[in-house]
């Protein structure tokens, strides 16, 4: 079986890992719930920091960009169930329901879900079907479980219809602000334009505006400065910060950075 295994393909995902620690950028572009069966689990996004253990569960909120870290315990495995809770089948609930919200939301884009013992049973359902590549389950039976998933959040914690029913386009948020907390990340140009609330033309032209460069070039850059403070100040080795700054390779990182400072970044060491 491969890890992610899909269950039911694009909306129930089977994650484990046998005996090592893993380390990913994430972009979630729906509503994710997600059951950590065993191990530790870490989301990291510019304003948030979640950790949580075996048995507990996590909403993680639509259009954000995070870093997640998988860690089995010592002599164990790392599983996690996983439900992206799509935007169609909400809208549907919603109209099936008679649901909506009634504010908007304002709390934290993560939240851990207090544990009890519906929504536990849930996740054990599904379990077997994971364990078994989801060979058994059929499209109708996974949409099901999924409005099941979604009932059982809405009972548990009712204010939750504010967070998952609402359907505005991501607002336009502060460029410069976001992009400074985000540089980071390795996605694509056409990414941070969504995640801003912009057409990738109306991102590009406020990106001018706001940085006075293209966002590829101002993206090298601000990650290849980034890279020689951490070099020059906090003495770390460009081997342990490469992909953390976005860059896919080490010898990539290494090219740029003599291109621009004209010296290998391990001469500044």
């Amino acid at each position: 079986m491969t890890s992610p295994a899909e269950i039911l393909p694009g909306v129930i995902f089977y994650s484990y890992l046998c005996a090592e620690r893993k380390e990913k950028v994430c972009l979630w572009n729906h509503h994710t719930l997600v059951l950590l069966v065993s191990g530790q689990f870490i989301l990291e996004t510019s304003v948030q920091k979640v950790s949580m253990n075996g048995g507990e569960m996590l909403l993680i909120g639509k259009n954000q960009l995070g870093t997640l870290t998988k860690t089995p315990l010592p002599g164990g495995n790392y599983e996690t169930i996983v439900i992206s809770l799509q935007e169609g089948l909400l809208r549907k609930i919603v109209l099936e329901e008679k649901l909506e919200a009634d504010r908007k939301y304002i709390g934290p884009p993560n939240l851990l879900i207090p544990s009890n013992e519906f929504l536990l049973g849930y996740f054990q359902s599904i379990i077997p079907y994971a364990r078994s590549s989801g060979a058994t389950m059929t499209d109708a039976m996974g949409i099901l479980k999924v409005k099941e998933g979604v009932k059982l959040l809405l009972l548990a914690l009712p204010g939750l219809r504010n967070f998952l029913f609402d359907f505005s386009d991501p607002y336009k948020i502060d460029l410069e602000r976001f992009m400074l907390s985000n540089f980071h990340f390795n996605i694509p140009v056409e990414k941070f334009a969504q995640l801003t609330g912009r057409s990738l033309a109306a991102f590009k032209r406020d990106f001018q505006k706001t940085f006075g460069s293209p966002p590829r070039q101002w993206l090298q850059d601000k990650r290849l400065k980034e890279a020689k403070y951490l070099i020059e100040t906090k003495h770390q080795k460009p081997s342990a910060i490469y992909l953390d700054l976005g860059f896919e390779s080490l010898s990539h990182f290494s090219r740029s950075f003599r291109k621009k400072f004209g010296m290998a970044p391990t001469e500044l060491n």
